[in-house]
């Protein structure tokens, strides 16, 4: 039986470094792969997984409305008798509806999908996809990183272009080390 994988971490853990590993294990072996990516990440190349290490692959852009479930049954009617796996980079930015229209492939299509995303945003609150990940996945499996003190990192904390601690704004903000740092809980609740 397929199942649903929820990847999750703080950032820099490598969790699309992890993604695209696992998408040349299966096309290795001669299997499709149909890669999801935020159609808002526009910190590389557009419609592309891309790992800090330069490791990087196409992907199917997806936004609040994609709907997973119609995507990934369509590829399954053009290309029968394949096996596949579905990889979904940046998942956090799944919505509920999204979450659902996955465990459906895994459950009604048989296609194991594989999630990467944030367990929490730079204010340590859930984002919508992973809270509904971190629920309803079969199984979780934490990618870890350290903060700067050597503790196992599992906060993102946003900060501003002198370092400092950015405390209130929008949720989300695209960005990489420019913006945000893993800490340990401890380093993300000190004061600023």
């Amino acid at each position: 039986m397929a199942k649903l994988y929820f990847y999750y971490s703080a950032m820099n853990a490598g969790k699309s470094t992890v993604l695209l590993q696992t998408d040349y294990n299966y096309r290795e072996r001669g299997m499709a792969t149909l890669i999801y990516t935020p159609s808002i990440d526009d910190r590389y190349e557009r419609n592309q997984v891309t790992s800090r290490i330069g490791l990087k692959a196409a992907a199917r852009p997806f936004d609040d409305g994609f709907d997973f479930f119609q995507d990934v049954q369509r590829e399954v009617g053009a290309n029968a008798g394949m096996k596949m796996c579905v990889l979904v980079d940046e998942a956090h930015f799944l919505k509920k509806q999204q979450v659902e229209q996955l465990c459906r492939v895994a459950d009604q299509l048989g296609i194991p999908v594989l999630c990467y995303g944030l367990r929490s945003d730079f204010l340590g609150e859930p984002f919508e996809g992973s809270q509904y990940l971190l629920v309803w996945a079969d199984k979780l499996v934490e990618l870890k990183t350290v903060c700067h003190c050597g503790k196992k990192a599992t906060m993102n904390m946003r900060i501003t272009a002198d370092g400092q601690k950015v405390t209130e704004g929008s949720q989300i903000e695209i960005g990489g080390n420019d913006l945000y740092i893993s800490t340990c809980r401890r380093h993300f609740t000190e004061p600023v």
